[in-house]
C-alpha cells in the first residue's frame, strides 16, 4: 500500500473476486470479512477443501502475470466442527480452530485439521502432508494438522497420504514471490445446529430504493468480531458507534444513523442492497479484534454500486492508541472520499486533540454500557437493560469524572426511565436527565448528544425557547444527527411550528431509513396541530403499530378521532392511554406553548372518557 495504493486495491479487488466467485460455486455461505480476509461455511467439507484448491490455483495463476514484489498469497485454514450460530454470525472453537490453522500455513498454502482430513482423505485426489499434533493458542487440546498438498508430492521425510493419480484434481502450489501475505479462513460446520426449515420461505418484499444524496454519502456497518467470543461483540460494535459519530460530524458528508446500518448485522445482504435500501453511495466496513492490551483493526472503504474497494487498511497498535487510529480512519475516510469527489472543500474539521478519555477502562465501561442498553431507535431496552447500562456508565465517570460522553449517556437512561415511568418519580428522573445533560455540557460544548438530550428536557419543564435553541444547535453541530432531529421536532410542535417539526422529522428519517415508524409519530402530531386529522390517523397508527408505547402518540390519535366523529376508536385510544400511564389525567398534560391547542386537546380527551 505504501508504495502504490491503487495497485495495491486493483489485486486485492481481483483476488476478492476469484474466492468469493469460488466460494458461491461450491455452495458456501459467506460469513464476513475484513478488507484482506474471509469467513466462509460450508455444508459439505469435501466442498471446502475443494474450493480451497481452487482458489489457490486460480490466485497462483492471477499472481504469475504480476511482478514479485506486487504479488499477493493468501493462507487458507479449513476445520470441520460444530459452531455457535447467532443470526448470520458464527462463533467458538469450530471457527477459532481454523483461525489457528491459517496462521500456521504458509503464503500460498491450505492447512485442515485432523477432523476435516478424516473426512476428506479417500474422496478426494489429493496428497496429505502429516504435520503433527500442534498446541494453538486459546485452543484447550492439540489440533491435529495436516497440510494439503494439490499435486500429491511431499518433501522428502514427510508422511503423507495419496490417492491415484487416475483421480486427481489438476492444480499447483506456488510458494515463491511473496510479497504481501494476506489471511483467508475457509471454516466447515455441522448443521445440527441450525434450525430446520419446514416450509418453503417467502421471500421479503424488495425495499424501495432511496435516492443518492447530492453529497458524498456513506454508512459504517458493524464491524465484525473475527475473535470468535461473543463477549468481545460490545468493543466491535463500539469502535464502529464511534467511527460514525466522528465522520457524521464532517461538514458535506452524508452519514446514516448507527440504528439503521446496524439492522443489517447478521445479515447475508450485499452492499448493493444496503446501498440501495439506505440511499448511499459508501460503505464502511472491517473488524475489530481486541486481546490483551493490543487491538487489530481491518477497515475498506466500499462502493456500493460496485462493490469495489477504494481503500483498505489493517492496524496493529497498542490499545492505548485507540483513539488515534479512529482519528486516522476517518481522515484516510475524508481524504478518499475527497479524491474521489473532486471535492477540496472535503476537509477534517478541528475535534481537538483530546480524546473523550484518556483512561481505557473508563471507555471499556462506557462501551459495554452502550452495549447492554443501545438507545438505538429499535432497541431501546428493557428496565433491566437501563439498570446495568447504568451501573457501568457511573462506573466510567467514577474512573474519568470529566468523561462527557458518560455524562450523555447516563442523562439519556434517565430520561427513557422518565419516559416509561420506571421508578415511579418520572419527574426526578426528568431532572436528574437535565442535571446530567448540563454537567456533560459543561464539559464538551460540542456534545450533540448531551444537546439534544436538553432539548427534550427542557421542553417537557415548559423551557420552550430554550429547547428550541438546544436543538437547533445539536443539528448545526453534527448535521447527520438523526435523534437531534427528532428531538427538535418534538420541541417544534411543542413551541406551535408544527410545519417545521415535520421538515426535522424528515431529515431523521433521511438520515435513519430504519427508524421511519418513529419518526413520523412527530408528523402525525403535527397534522394534529394543524387540523389535519384525517392525514393524522394513519400516519400515527403506523407508527403506533411498531411503537404501542408511545403516550403522545396515542393522546393525539384520541383528539383526531373526537374530531372526526369515530367516537368508539377514540374511546379505545383512551384506554390505551390508561394502560400505558394509569394515573393519566387531561389536567396532567404539559399545556404546551400554543395554550388553545392545548385546550382543545383537553377538551377532546374529556370527550373521550378520560378525566
Amino acid at each position: 500500500m505504501g508504495e502504490d495504493e491503487e495497485a495495491t486495491l486493483r489485486t486485492l479487488t481481483s483476488h476478492r473476486k476469484l474466492i468469493d466467485s469460488a466460494i458461491e460455486q461450491h455452495h458456501g455461505r459467506f460469513v464476513n470479512s475484513a478488507g484482506d480476509s474471509v469467513l466462509a461455511e460450508f455444508a459439505s467439507v469435501v466442498e471446502a477443501v475443494n474450493c480451497a484448491v481452487e482458489i489457490q490455483t486460480g490466485l497462483k495463476a492471477e499472481n504469475a502475470n504480476l511482478p514479485p514484489e506486487r504479488r499477493m498469497e493468501f493462507r487458507i485454514g479449513v476445520n470441520l466442527g460444530d459452531v455457535m450460530v447467532e443470526g448470520e454470525q458464527i462463533y467458538g472453537d469450530g471457527v477459532n480452530v481454523a483461525a489457528r490453522l491459517e496462521s500456521l500455513a504458509e503464503p500460498g498454502g491450505i492447512y485442515i485439521s485432523g477432523t476435516a482430513h478424516d473426512q476428506v482423505r479417500d474422496k478426494l485426489a489429493l496428497g496429505y502432508e502429516d504435520r503433527g499434533e500442534q498446541t494453538v493458542k486459546n485452543i484447550a487440546r492439540p489440533v491435529h494438522v495436516w497440510r494439503v498438498l494439490p499435486n500429491g508430492a511431499a518433501p522428502p521425510g514427510r508422511r503423507t497420504r495419496q490417492i491415484p493419480r487416475k483421480y486427481w484434481r489438476s492444480g499447483v502450489l506456488s510458494l515463491s514471490g511473496l510479497a504481501i501475505v494476506v489471511a483467508t479462513i475457509v471454516i466447515v460446520q455441522h448443521l445440527s445446529l441450525r434450525p430446520q426449515t419446514t416450509h418453503a420461505s417467502i421471500p421479503p418484499p424488495e425495499k424501495p430504493a432511496l435516492p443518492l444524496p447530492d453529497i458524498p454519502s456513506i454508512a459504517v456497518l458493524p464491524f465484525a468480531n473475527p475473535s470468535g467470543d461473543p463477549q468481545q461483540e460490545y468493543f466491535s460494535d463500539g469502535i464502529s458507534d464511534q467511527l460514525i459519530n466522528d465522520l457524521s460530524r464532517i461538514p458535506g458528508l452524508f452519514v446514516i444513523a448507527r440504528n439503521s446500518s446496524f439492522a443489517y448485522k447478521g445479515k447475508s445482504t450485499t452492499e448493493g442492497e444496503i446501498g440501495k435500501e439506505l440511499g448511499v453511495k459508501y460503505m464502511l466496513e472491517g473488524s475489530v479484534h481486541k486481546e490483551a492490551d493490543q487491538v487489530r483493526i481491518g477497515v475498506e472503504l466500499v462502493d456500493a454500486s460496485t462493490g469495489s474497494e477504494k481503500w483498505t487498511a489493517r492496524y496493529d497498535r497498542p490499545l492505548k492508541d485507540i483513539f488515534a487510529v479512529q482519528d486516522e480512519i476517518v481522515g484516510k475516510v475524508v481524504t478518499t472520499l475527497g479524491l474521489l469527489f473532486k471535492l477540496d472543500e472535503m476537509k477534517l474539521p478541528h475535534f481537538g486533540s483530546a480524546p473523550p478519555t484518556e483512561n481505557l477502562e473508563a471507555f471499556d465501561d462506557y462501551l459495554r454500557g452502550v452495549k447492554s442498553f443501545s438507545l438505538g431507535i429499535l432497541a431501546l431496552g428493557t428496565k433491566d437493560d437501563a439498570e446495568k447500562a447504568q451501573k457501568l456508565m457511573e462506573q466510567a465517570i467514577d474512573l474519568d469524572p470529566k468523561y462527557a460522553e458518560a455524562y450523555a449517556y447516563l442523562g439519556w437512561i434517565h430520561m427513557m426511565a422518565a419516559w416509561n415511568q420506571w421508578s415511579g418519580n418520572p419527574l426526578a428522573d426528568l431532572k436528574q436527565a437535565s442535571a446530567l445533560g448540563q454537567k456533560a455540557l459543561a464539559l464538551d460544548d460540542t456534545d450533540s448528544s448531551a444537546l439534544s438530550l436538553l432539548c427534550e428536557s427542557d421542553w417537557m419543564q415548559m423551557r420552550y425557547d430554550q429547547a428550541l435553541a438546544d436543538g437547533e444547535r445539536a443539528i448545526i453541530i453534527n448535521p447527520n444527527y438523526a435523534g437531534g432531529f427528532f428531538a427538535l421536532a418534538d420541541a417544534l410542535n411543542v413551541y406551535g411550528k408544527p410545519e417545521a417539526a415535520i421538515r426535522a422529522a424528515q431529515k431523521a428519517m433521511r438520515l435513519d431509513p430504519g427508524g421511519k415508524d418513529l419518526y413520523s409519530g412527530d408528523i402525525g402530531v403535527a397534522y394534529v396541530e394543524m387540523g389535519r386529522y384525517a392525514d393524522a390517523v394513519p400516519i400515527l397508527k403506523q407508527s403506533l403499530a411498531a411503537f404501542p408505547n408511545i403516550l403522545i402518540n396515542h393522546i393525539c390519535l384520541t383528539v383526531a378521532d373526537v374530531e372526526l366523529g369515530h367516537d368508539e376508536d377514540a374511546r379505545a385510544e383512551a384506554a390505551e392511554i390508561v394502560r400505558i400511564s394509569p394515573q393519566f389525567t387531561s389536567a396532567s398534560l404539559l399545556p404546551g406553548r400554543d395554550a388553545a391547542f392545548g385546550k382543545r386537546i383537553r377538551d377532546d380527551l374529556r370527550k373521550a372518557g378520560l378525566k
